[in-house]
């Protein structure tokens, strides 16, 4: 479908009326605007200075508003192309509420009493978003500017399947220095992010007879729910304080034929471990003990505050190791491109998937040039290096303001990532701050969260089969304001204390 070519200043949007937050009435007056149609598919929105001057409002509103939008799926933001209305896939109705068909899109929370977190609350206590205010936004804009500049006329034509190889070149160049990653520049696959990659490594192992995968328990559910849809079915192994334990996962590789894994060695997630140098060895171990592979998900391994970050498991193993690894934390979902470094023996068999899948399987080559000059200028260092301090900085704060609202509270994982584990079970509320004698139900905490406008996740949610209860919340300060910290942590506490007096 052609984009609307309407001057993009020329759209005019107004606040929606009443008296609640800007940001949240700029974000109705758009979705009623595109429910009724008069914001069509494709249609271009003002740029964030201009919409903020035409209504009086700070441009940051506005930049906030977009980003939330762009996270549901409503908008799309494409790096010179602006901020447009989604398009409308095949067969979907133009008449139906956008935000409704994006809501029943998304997948069912399982288990009893679960709910899902408000997106992209005002107190943003989520884990696995970073902070979206300090997107590097101009310095990726420049980067975009001088990719199109040199771009060779050859650039700009038919996409190679494992990606341009001036960007794996420099994928493979940050992995070894930032990840002691180990392997040529032609062990790097570029993809549309993490999930993308499982995907294709999910679909070539079930081509290659694999029929299960061994998958942390608790995990973050979207790459099992990949690996599933691509015919492996997924084997719970529990983790502990440690992470994975290598007796556990053979236990659980001899009792269902498994051969593959998928593990969080850096920062398991969600319970924040890093995997100790022997149970690493045991793991290696086992996958050349069965001809086995080990896929590596790199969750958010590049912070870590008390020491440098855990090299990465494949730079030990390089045939028997796949890295997964994107942007989606390092800078932000919505750039969409991420990689695999693939051992030799699965380089065919993980290209002839990325061919199955059409002329263009990864990100737009355009996106692809950007990214090989941010890395190459060092602006991805310089960006990774400013938010590993801001973020020790914010994790540093909120413990010390959870220990001061919510004493009794065990808070777990290392010093790394962008969240934590907070278990309430012996958490003392109340004027008299007496321990309380009833339990605290982390779904409970999760309602009361959301009633105050704060999106908190129950630790159930990543668990294979929900627990019956649980009181163990992971809170995310990712995306979490500095100057809300304080204030998202009294509502927090006023949720809990809600929660236990119901």
């Amino acid at each position: 479908m052609a984009q609307d070519q309407t001057n993009s200043a020329d759209v005019l949007i107004a606040l929606a009326p009443g008296t609640g937050a800007l940001r949240q009435r700029l974000e109705q007056a758009i979705l009623g605007d595109i429910a009724s149609g008069r914001l069509a598919p494709g249609t271009a929105l003002p740029p964030s200075r201009t919409l903020a001057d035409t209504l009086g409002i700070s441009r940051w509103v506005v930049t906030e508003a977009y980003g939330h939008l762009v996270g549901k799926g409503v908008l799309e933001a494409r790096t010179g192309s602006g901020t447009r209305v989604a398009a409308v896939a095949p067969g979907e109705s133009l008449v139906e509420p956008v935000e409704t068909r994006f809501r029943q899109a998304q997948p069912a929370v399982r288990g009893p009493g679960l709910e899902r977190a408000p997106d992209r609350a005002t107190h943003d206590l989520a884990p696995g978003v970073p902070d979206l205010r300090h997107v590097p936004r101009e310095a990726w804009a420049r980067a975009a500017r001088d990719a199109l500049a040199e771009a060779t006329n050859q650039d700009l034509g038919a996409q190679p399947p494992a990606g341009h190889p001036a960007a794996r070149a420099a994928v493979a160049t940050h992995l070894r220095r930032s990840r002691v990653v180990s392997g040529p520049d032609d062990a790097v696959v570029l993809t549309r992010g993490a999930a993308d990659g499982m995907s294709r490594i999910a679909a070539a192992l079930s081509a290659a007879g694999h029929t299960h995968l061994l998958v942390e328990d608790p995990s973050w559910a979207a790459l099992r729910d990949v690996a599933t849809g691509a015919g492996l079915v997924p084997v719970p192994v529990p983790v502990d304080d440690a992470g994975i334990s290598p007796d556990r996962l053979r236990v659980e590789a001899a009792r269902t034929g498994a051969r593959a894994a998928l593990l969080t060695p850096a920062h398991q997630f969600p319970l924040g471990a890093a995997l100790s140098d022997e149970r690493r060895s045991g793991l290696l171990d086992w996958a050349r003990e069965v001809d086995g592979l080990i896929i590596e998900d790199d969750y958010d391994a590049e912070f870590r505050y008390d020491r440098r970050p855990v090299p990465a498991l494949q730079g030990l193993d390089p045939d028997r190791v796949l890295l997964l690894g994107s942007t989606s934390k390092t800078l932000a979902p919505a750039f969409g491109i991420g990689w695999m470094v693939v051992p030799q023996r699965w380089r065919a068999p993980v290209l002839d998937v990325s061919v199955r899948r059409g002329p263009a399987p990864g990100p737009a080559t355009l996106d692809q040039l950007t990214l090989a000059r941010f890395v190459a200028d060092g602006a991805y260092a310089r960006h990774l290096r400013a938010a590993r301090t801001r973020y020790a900085r914010r994790r540093a704060a909120l413990l010390a303001g959870l220990d001061r609202e919510l004493p009794g509270a065990l808070v777990g994982g290392i010093a790394a990532g962008m969240h934590v584990t907070v278990d309430l079970a012996g958490v003392r509320v109340g004027a008299d701050a007496a321990a309380v004698d009833a339990v605290v139900d982390a779904a409970a905490v999760v309602r009361e969260g959301a009633a105050r406008d704060v999106a908190l996740v129950d630790l159930r949610r990543y668990q294979a089969t929900p627990s019956a209860r649980s009181t163990a919340l992971v809170v995310g300060y990712g995306n979490l304001a500095d100057a809300r910290l304080a204030e998202a942590l009294r509502c927090l506490r006023a949720a809990v204390e809600a929660a236990v007096s119901g």
